[in-house]
């Protein structure tokens, strides 16, 4: 089956090489766009990453930014949708179209807890156990950008 959706998969200071490497495979098979935001815990030469990516990381259209909030401005016509475990809406509550960017922070602390309040009606959670930390970035990245593509056809 082909999929013609294109959603946006953003990574904000990602800090382990081999979930970038993963999500970068992830992209290239289903046609997301990645943005890699701020400062990186990694090297984009890292062998790991690569490793990950295998022969998908030349498939794969890769951004970077500076800032969030330049990545943003760039595209203030789109819809951002924020994932955390901070927030009460579960992500198969919203409909997401083409276009529509999908945040996620860092694997050690999550996205910034200010950003959360600020955008709190697209701060999105995919519901876990209770007394559990959270998912493998990777996992969630494909979770989230597979519901999307559910949705759009």
């Amino acid at each position: 089956m082909m999929i013609n959706s294109v959603f946006n998969i953003v990574l904000v200071e990602p800090e382990i090489p081999q979930n970038t490497g993963n999500i970068a495979r992830l992209c290239a098979c289903s046609g997301a766009n990645l943005f890699l935001v701020g400062k990186l815990g990694f090297s984009l030469s890292d062998k790991y990453l690569k490793r990950a990516g295998l022969d998908y990381w030349n498939s794969v259209n890769i951004k970077q930014y500076n800032s969030l909030e330049e990545l943003q401005s760039e595209f203030s016509s789109s819809n951002f949708y924020y994932l955390t475990t901070k927030s009460k809406n579960i992500y198969t509550k919203k409909s997401y179209n083409n276009g529509d960017f999908f945040v996620f922070g860092p694997e050690t602390r999550g996205l910034d807890e200010n950003l959360l309040k600020k955008y709190k009606d697209n701060a999105v959670t995919i519901p876990m156990k209770s007394g559990q930390r959270s998912l493998n970035l990777s996992n969630s990245v494909a979770i989230m950008l597979y519901e999307a593509i559910r949705q759009n056809g």
